[in-house]
């Protein structure tokens, strides 16, 4: 509706044409759709392929976000072992030095 190409809305509704379908849709398909103007086709495509284009932007954000997340969880990790090694260590000493008095 908002590419002002409502004449088309009850046609994809009544085909069940969600957000993840329409992704599917190349010109073939909206043809069969009714879709039968070669400009609403390519406004509808062009429209699609800058949703497929936002689309994995957001995906590889998303991931490069997960990426970094489990780096840092990881590092955080590394830093308490080597926290917990130290701790060690000193006890270890310390009963060591007792011992030895």
């Amino acid at each position: 509706m908002s590419l002002n190409l409502e004449q088309y809305v009850s046609e994809f509704s009544a085909q069940n044409i969600n957000g993840e379908h329409l992704l599917q849709l190349d010109g073939s398909k909206l043809k069969a759709l009714g879709m039968t103007s070669s400009q609403d086709r390519a406004i509808i495509k062009r429209k699609l392929k800058e949703m497929k284009t936002s689309l994995e932007k957001a995906r590889k954000a998303q991931e490069k976000m997960e990426k970094q997340r489990e780096k840092l969880r990881k590092k955080e990790q590394e830093q308490l072992q080597r926290r917990s090694k130290k701790t060690d260590k000193c006890s270890s000493d310390a009963t060591e030095g007792t011992n030895e008095q």
